[in-house]
């Protein structure tokens, strides 16, 4: 499987996930969301980009639990939670967005 977008491939795994984390931009990031039905706002990218920060760290993609926590511990409860997560990233805020973030997908995850 593949992403198509001006005039580049970018390989994917059977769900979609960028098989080589260095071909992320974030326009392919747009791309993915808009495959979903999703517009990427400021809300979105500031979760996607602190996503990137916390995989440059700890070179793991977290699971939502962890997520969530680390998220708060950062950017604030009222953005540290399942809600807020799950308003922006429907289908698992962890899954979702890492996803979009173009990392590996989180263990755990299903």
């Amino acid at each position: 499987m593949a992403i198509q977008l001006d005039g580049r491939t970018y390989p994917t795994d059977e769900e979609g996930y960028l098989a080589n984390l260095s071909d992320w931009n974030p326009e392919v990031a747009d791309h993915m969301a808009k495959l979903d039905d999703c517009d990427l706002d400021e809300h979105h990218w500031e979760v996607i980009n602190f996503l990137r920060e916390y995989y440059e760290e700890y070179q793991i993609a977290p699971a939502v639990r962890v997520l969530t926590k680390s998220i708060g511990k950062k950017l604030g409860r009222d953005k540290g939670n399942s809600r807020y997560l799950y308003q922006l990233f429907p289908y698992g805020p962890a899954k979702q967005a890492c996803k979009y973030a173009g990392l590996p997908k989180p263990t755990g995850c299903v």
